[in-house]
């Protein structure tokens, strides 16, 4: 969303014997710039002042929205993003089977471009910051490793196994958090983009992000999968 600043700058002058008072005034033009020239003040007035207006030129970010567990968006939408939405978003997931893929497509307050493997299911963020920029679905999740190996854990809530990175996925990442009075771990591979992420996502307390072979640890964990998925997905893709 684009804003038009206009400034009102009225610089203080002090004049003696009888005079009334005199202040700077300046209305600047479209481009934010103006010259500033003296004026009488009225009657009554007795200090200058300065003041900072910013007006809205009223554009609301629009982007398109899907999301599909048919692995197309043939029937998305536009819509207007709510206040805060400062980017269009497109991902696409896919299974470790490959038998399911889903795409979403929407506004996102922030947005990160890159790629997350948890073992058992891989998604890839495309990100633009400009009306309706998402129409292209975000490319399918590459499968060439690039010989960097991460711990994921499994849905036997098993952390020992291990996972090929691949594309641009050049760090591990363990997630830790709470969910109905549980606690919860969740391991896989990420873009660096997604370790530079500062959105929060409610129930995850905290994430770590590591650069070496299968650094984020292959301890088990006792939490529920599903959950720590859906909420880790929501993260990567939709913020």
């Amino acid at each position: 969303m684009m804003d038009l600043r206009v400034s009102v700058v009225l610089l203080f002058v002090f004049l003696t014997g009888g005079y009334s008072l005199k202040c700077y005034s300046c209305m600047p033009d479209s481009t934010g710039s103006c010259k500033a020239k003296v004026e009488t003040c009225p009657d009554g007035f007795s200090k200058c002042a300065g003041s900072i207006v910013e007006q809205s030129d009223g554009h609301s970010l629009s982007c398109y929205e899907c999301s599909s567990l048919t692995g197309s968006c043939a029937g998305q939408t536009v819509k207007t993003c709510p206040s805060g939405s400062t980017q269009c978003e497109s991902s696409t997931a896919v299974t470790q089977a490959g038998d399911t893929k889903v795409k979403t497509k929407d506004c996102a307050v922030a947005c990160q471009n890159g790629s997350l493997n948890f073992g058992i299911v891989r998604t890839t963020s495309s990100c633009c910051n400009t009306d309706q920029c998402n129409a292209q679905d975000a490319p399918d999740p590459s499968n060439i490793p690039n010989g960097k190996k991460c711990y994921y854990c499994d849905k036997d809530k098993s952390c020992s196994n291990t996972v090929d990175c691949s594309g641009t996925e050049d760090r591990c990442i363990k997630a830790t958090g709470t969910f109905e009075g549980q606690s919860w771990v969740f391991k896989g591979c990420v873009s660096k983009s997604g370790c530079d992420a500062t959105t929060s996502v409610r129930g995850i307390e905290s994430f770590t992000c590591c650069e070496g072979n299968l650094c984020n640890g292959a301890q088990s964990v006792t939490q529920s999968f599903l959950f720590l998925c859906c909420s880790l997905l929501s993260y990567f893709m939709m913020h």
